[in-house]
């Protein structure tokens, strides 16, 4: 057999898989609660992996290796940035989240967890973050549609829109049936094939180059700012230095805020289990981090040191160097680790989706419907949405990276901040969330449409701070509602805050 059908087998083999794992969840999926939240039964590990590869996407397989290739380790900052902002998530907001979405009339979405625990009978902001999550999800999903059509074009020579429409199916099919319990453990999976594959391509490279010294030689050669964390910086100012690590490492920030992210921690077990799945998450980001990054300067020293096996696309170095040091069948699997971070984050996307539409629109609107129709009203959701993604991905030409991180900052400056205050300020009221989630999304779009305002400051930073400034001056300009206070309490015993801690949050 030839090379390229041997990872066509690899691929078919991981796609099957994820198939099976669909069926299975939907064997076990009755209720409209299991379909959003896995009836809240997650084990740590599971939500931490599942967490991670909705997370990351094909950008830590292809992304940033790519860009450190081209530009060296400065580029690094974006991943230390992630590592720190996820850990912060876990340690700070899962604990909290799981106990208080449960004590608030068992919140099962975000929007729902701002109306119920703000006491927002006018359904405002409900309907308002509803509405951020279909528009930022929906072109999100279509990002990884556009990615996935790609895949296949640059890989086996298909045509675009076979690729996209295979990777589309595919992932409609077990997210459709097995909703969120399909979409977490297919998570899980993908995320330790990517793990797997991010550890194996740098080692193996090195040991087949037989001369870690010579490469790190022949790196600094060709790039003599490949290994400096802080190139090109030099020449600036403290204050400009500053500002431009800063603006980097502030994708960190957006953690807070990512809806298809903290639902997992909503589907804890219990809010003690955050511990252990803050320990299994940072081990994952920080080890497959360094196996991106290695294989970024590994690939300098393998690529750029030798004119005949010049690089043309830096985004392809993962990919390359597993072709060329691996079996194809093994190659094949590699591969099929990249179409898994596309498919774990739209499956995790369509399902935020199908709950905004279910639970936050349909059902505000006075509807009653049983729970085998609510079911199927999940899954109708998941079908409209992914319909719609999928002719926005018509077009080939989208600017995917562009548009990933847009919607990250939509989403940390919109959202993370009402976390947060929902968490640890029990003076937040309905009004100042709604002010300051409003104000966080038209500060992004805005400031990431003004191109010396961007270039200046990644667009999440400023909106993130106006969000906070804003509904904290709008919370104690209204009154929050009496039913708060008892609550807050609730949840701090839930989380074990002792009274005198919890007294300082009045």
């Amino acid at each position: 057999m030839t090379e390229q059908t041997f990872q066509l087998i690899a691929i078919a083999v991981y796609l099957a898989a994820m198939l099976g794992i669909g069926y299975y969840a939907y064997r076990r999926t009755t209720s409209i609660d299991g379909y959003m939240l896995a009836e809240r039964g997650l084990r740590p590990s599971v939500a931490a992996l599942s967490a991670n590869a909705a997370d990351m996407s094909g950008w830590l397989l292809m992304g940033l290796p790519g860009a450190i290739y081209a530009s060296g380790l400065i580029e690094a900052w974006i991943a230390i940035g992630l590592t720190v902002g996820a850990w912060l998530n876990w340690k700070f907001v899962a604990p909290r989240l799981r106990a208080y979405t449960e004590i608030s009339d068992n919140a099962i979405t975000i929007p729902s967890f701002f109306e119920k625990r703000l006491k927002d009978h006018s359904h405002l902001l409900r309907v308002a973050a509803a509405l951020v999550i279909l528009v930022f999800f929906t072109f999100y999903v279509s990002s990884g549609m556009v990615a996935a059509g790609k895949f296949f074009v640059s890989s086996f020579g298909w045509p675009y829109l076979s690729g996209m429409l295979v990777v589309a199916g595919i992932t409609l099919l077990y997210t459709l049936f097995g909703g969120f319990l399909g979409a977490t453990l297919t998570d899980v999976a993908q995320g330790l094939l990517m793990f797997v594959a991010l550890i194996a391509v740098p080692i193996v490279v090195v040991l087949n180059m037989g001369d870690l010294g010579g490469a790190v030689t022949t790196m600094q050669s060709v790039n003599p700012e490949a290994l400096d964390l802080f190139a090109g910086l030099e020449d600036k100012g403290g204050l400009l230095w500053g500002l431009a690590i800063f603006s980097t490492a502030a994708w960190g920030l957006g953690y807070f805020g990512q809806p298809h992210i903290i639902v997992r921690f909503m589907a804890l077990r219990t809010p003690g289990e955050a511990r252990i799945g803050r320990r299994v998450s940072t081990t994952w980001m920080v080890l497959t981090a360094l196996g991106a990054i290695g294989t970024a300067l590994i690939g300098i020293a393998y690529f750029a040191g030798s004119p005949e096996r010049a690089l043309k696309d830096p985004e392809t170095v993962f990919l390359i160097l597993s072709q060329i040091f691996f079996h194809p069948f093994v190659a094949g699997l590699v591969l099929a680790a990249v179409l898994a971070a596309i498919m774990s984050t739209m499956s995790s996307q369509l399902i935020v989706c199908s709950s905004a539409l279910v639970e936050d629109l349909y059902n505000i609107l006075g509807r009653t419907a049983s729970p085998r129709a609510q079911l199927a009203l999940g899954r109708l959701g998941v079908l409209v949405v992914a319909l719609v993604a999928a002719l926005l991905a018509l077009d080939s030409d989208s600017k995917i990276l562009d548009l990933v991180s847009f919607a990250w900052a939509g989403f940390g400056a919109a959202f993370g901040p009402i976390v947060l205050l929902s968490l640890y300020w029990r003076r937040l009221t309905a009004a100042g969330a709604f002010a300051g989630l409003v104000t966080g999304a038209v500060t992004v779009f805005v400031w990431g449409n003004i191109a010396v305002l961007h270039k200046a400051m990644y667009e999440i930073v400023p909106g993130f701070l106006l969000n906070i400034l804003v509904a904290v001056v709008v919370s104690r300009l209204t009154r929050p509602h009496e039913d708060v206070d008892a609550e807050f309490e609730a949840m701090e015993r839930e989380v074990g805050v002792k009274d005198a801690v919890a007294a300082t949050a009045r």
